[in-house]
């Protein structure tokens, strides 16, 4: 398979976006779709403001043991309605959790997270529904396996935004040399800023062997222009919200065989991937949440090793652990990269691109 650096890299996980029509609609969904028969799955919630759906199903202690997919929407507590839509495409394939002898008697469990997005295209109104969660889901089986992923002001990333700069959705993926493949897709739509005030790198991109910094007048011009963009959004709908709301989401999913314990481990480690990309983090207005899904196609060590101790299944978990981190990181830059500016009724969002 050719891969494409996106969370698709990782066998049997597609991902499909469905954006919200509407002159003056900005937001969107996007759905993580998992092969038939689920995945197993976590999550971390670590933002002081989440709006979340199902999360308690997934604590290890519980009794769901996997899952058919994960919804990331715009629209605040409102977009969470889209899982209904996720639930119901499901119900009608009979996937979910069986509850009696007839295959149809399923119970499609289906976690959800929302990023505040209310207004940002001068509709206050104007919030993704259960129709929004079916299209996403719907465009995600009808991707192969494999396929790319698009980016930036598309889905739940559609109106996102990243400290006054445009955000949006970022994917990206590792491939360890045991074979395990690590993958994340994020959507940044954050409080914190993604740039450095100092050098107008990206922070994610501080940690790169040779960063490339804009020339010092580049960056005071693009640190002026962004200033000018926030004071004229304090005159329209979005920004007219006090404090200003937010929330960054990722799913984080691999093909190495992992134990619900392990997954949540995984779900926890990937916020560090954020704490480098985004400053600050984890804030009370922000929802900051993070899943993780196992297909569970390559053990973590070799079988035949010698390995009485459990060393070899330890340090593989480590490696998984850490790429995890590492594709969150890098996602959130592609993310910014690929975010395209908005100048409309809602607010003024200009796009990294655009200033440097």
């Amino acid at each position: 398979m050719v891969r494409v650096d996106a969370l698709t890299d990782v066998a049997g996980l597609r991902v499909g976006h469905a954006r919200l029509a509407g002159d003056r609609a900005l937001s969107g969904t996007t759905v993580v779709l998992a092969p038939e028969g689920g995945a197993v799955a976590a999550v971390d919630v670590r933002g002081g403001g989440p709006g979340t759906r199902e999360t308690d199903a997934l604590d290890p202690r519980n009794l769901v043991q996997r899952i058919e997919a994960v919804v990331l929407t715009g629209g605040s507590a409102y977009g969470l309605d889209t899982a209904s839509g996720v639930m119901a495409w499901l119900e009608e394939r009979g996937r979910g959790v069986r509850v009696g002898p007839d295959p149809a008697q399923v119970v499609p469990v289906v976690p959800a997270a929302c990023v505040f997005d209310l207004g940002r295209g001068g509709d206050w109104r104007s919030r993704p529904d259960a129709s929004v969660g079916r299209a996403a889901v719907e465009a995600a089986a009808a991707t192969a396996d494999g396929a790319p992923v698009a980016e930036g002001s598309v889905g739940a990333g559609t109106g996102a935004v990243a400290g006054g700069l445009k955000g949006g959705v970022g994917s990206a993926s590792v491939l360890l040399d045991s074979g395990i493949t690590v993958g994340a897709l994020v959507v940044v739509n954050s409080v914190g800023s993604v740039v450095d005030p100092l050098t107008g790198v990206l922070y994610g991109r501080l940690l790169d062997s040779r960063p490339e910094f804009p020339a010092a007048e580049v960056h005071a011009a693009a640190q002026r222009r962004l200033a000018e963009a926030r004071a004229e959004s304090a005159e329209r709908t979005a920004a007219s919200v006090r404090p200003p709301l937010n929330t960054t989401l990722a799913v984080v999913g691999t093909d190495a065989v992992l134990t619900r314990a392990q997954a949540q481990k995984l779900a926890g480690t990937a916020h560090d991937g954020l704490a480098r990309a985004v400053r600050p983090v984890h804030l009370l207005n922000d929802g900051d949440t993070v899943f993780t899904l196992s297909t569970g196609n390559r053990p973590l060590a070799a079988p035949a090793e010698p390995d009485p101790f459990g060393l070899a299944e330890l340090n593989g978990l480590n490696d998984v652990l850490a790429a995890g981190a590492d594709a969150v990181t890098r996602a959130v830059v592609k993310a910014v990269l690929a975010a395209e500016g908005v100048d409309g009724p809602g607010g003024v969002f200009p796009a990294y691109r655009d200033l440097y």
